[in-house]
């Protein structure tokens, strides 16, 4: 994804640079780049520390890492950037700011001096897929979404491209590339998906229930990997980038 991201922007300079919804994985691209300067948002202080120790050697004395959430008006108020990346953050922003995500790219859009990019997920968790592949991951994704609303926590809320260019366009922006990735999951995804889920049922008052959940969960994984190993993934969905300049 981020390869496809410095193809589009091509000899363009990223200039300074805010990555609007950080990781460990975006916050080391984004400091391998020629940036003036970059800040990057996260919504978890825990997250923050995260980051900060990824690229704590490469940061340097302009760079810094903002802990903040985007439905805050005053975070990074009266600031812009040449190049804005929302790596995964339509999603990831349901767990932060519920319900917000028709209004994040208006809020961006203050923020947005030459380049938005927009790296997402298409939503995999909803409809029953026809392939044997991707009804598994399916059940993978709706036994994670079950076990995380049960615990008290909210999952991710993925969006399609469609509606995302859509708003995107609603908010002041013109889509001037898009492209899709088709998924191959493999181990690692099942295995994180479902041992995410391990702790949260350790801590469930109901025991029956956590009990139960847990079997289920590992059933689910025997049936995943064994699939993986006869046809060297799971194929299934789509994520996606879109480039977007301000009108």
């Amino acid at each position: 994804m981020f390869r496809c991201i410095e193809d589009l922007q091509g000899n363009q300079p990223w200039g300074s640079f805010l990555d609007a919804g950080t990781g460990t994985n975006s916050i080391s691209w984004v400091s391998s780049l020629e940036t003036d300067r970059w800040t990057a948002v996260t919504g978890a202080e825990a997250h923050a520390i995260q980051v900060r120790d990824a690229i704590e050697k490469r940061q340097r004395r302009q760079d810094r890492i903002v802990l903040g959430n985007w439905a805050d008006e005053a975070l990074l108020e009266g600031e812009r950037y040449d190049t804005v990346l929302a790596d995964y953050l339509v999603g990831a922003i349901e767990g932060f700011a519920p319900y917000y995500q028709p209004y994040l790219f208006e809020r961006l859009r203050k923020l947005v001096g030459r380049r938005l990019y927009v790296v997402g997920l298409e939503p995999y968790a909803t409809i029953e897929p026809e392939s044997a592949a991707g009804k598994l991951v399916w059940e993978i994704g709706r036994f994670r979404d079950a076990c995380l609303l049960l615990s008290g926590e909210r999952p991710y809320r993925e969006y399609p491209a469609q509606w995302v260019a859509d708003h995107l366009e609603a908010a002041g922006f013109r889509i001037v590339a898009a492209r899709r990735f088709a998924i191959r999951y493999k181990a690692r995804f099942v295995n994180s998906q479902i041992d995410m889920c391990m702790p949260r049922l350790a801590a469930m008052e109901d025991r029956a229930l956590a009990e139960a959940l847990r079997k289920v969960g590992e059933v689910l994984r025997v049936r995943a990997l064994a699939k993986v190993e006869t046809e060297g993934g799971l194929n299934h969905g789509f994520d996606y980038v879109l480039a977007a300049e301000p009108r």
